[in-house]
């Protein structure tokens, strides 16, 4: 099977590739350092020529609001593109578990618009809604940084490893198209500021974590449950202390 990757050289698409290569799938991973370019359109019809299935696991380099919304607009609607003019038969995004609540974000306005110009494509879909990966802990710490204390959402948070959402993006990808939506997140829940003071407290970073009700994230007000999934989710294997533990070992 021919599989394309875009944004194949990221965080999951450089993990999705692997996987799928070593199930003895033709995988194609690509980027604009590889003269790809889905915002411009450089290079995606000959890169998706003969390609059975098409996998978006792309993101903005910017976070500003017109900036990831142009992004999106024009990302999206350039693969769609590309895909039905070259007959794929399965188009595979990932996006973001609790998005539709999250639209006091722009990003987040961004990926609602990017589902939806994939659900009235007509193109055959699958669309990966994700929680927050293990990996970006740090930067969600970051984002609540104020002096010398982090101020956090009080609301639950069940982050998934990056390694389990490539491992099912691949499973996803070489499956049938649900033309739906499914969820995914990782073993365990946890409240974010207990979880964020843990990771601090073992990355050695003497900063404390306070939780409040009224702190967005990223620029939305979360309720208790937006950032967890209760729609049956595919849960990862990977907790907490599994992954930290295999950040301190040599590559």
């Amino acid at each position: 099977m021919k599989i394309v990757i875009n944004g194949g050289t990221g965080l999951i698409g450089s993990r999705t590739a692997e996987h799928l290569r070593r199930a003895g799938h033709d995988v194609i991973a690509a980027s604009p350092r590889g003269g790809v370019n889905s915002v411009t359109g450089e290079g995606l019809a000959q890169t998706v020529e003969g390609a059975d299935v098409l996998v978006d696991l792309s993101n903005s380099p910017s976070f500003d609001d017109a900036a990831v919304l142009e992004f999106f607009q024009s990302s999206t609607s350039n693969l769609l593109r590309a895909a039905k003019t070259q007959g794929v038969k399965h188009y595979v995004a990932l996006s973001v578990v609790g998005t539709e609540c999250l639209q006091g974000s722009g990003y987040f306005r961004a990926k609602l618009v990017q589902e939806a110009l994939i659900k009235t494509s007509r193109l055959p879909y699958t669309i990966v809604q994700a929680t927050q990966f293990l990996e970006f802990l740090g930067a969600i710490a970051d984002s609540g940084q104020a002096g010398g204390s982090i101020t956090v959402p009080d609301t639950l948070i069940q982050p998934i490893a990056a390694d389990d959402v490539a491992d099912i993006m691949a499973e996803v990808a070489v499956g049938p198209a649900r033309n739906g939506t499914i969820e995914i997140a990782g073993p365990d829940r946890f409240r974010m500021g207990e979880l964020l003071q843990r990771y601090l407290s073992a990355t050695g970073d003497s900063r404390t974590v306070e939780a409040s009700s009224s702190v967005p994230y990223f620029g939305a007000i979360v309720q208790e449950t937006t950032l967890v999934s209760d729609n049956s989710p595919l849960l990862g294997k990977i907790g907490f202390d599994r992954w930290f533990a295999s950040r301190a070992k040599p590559a």
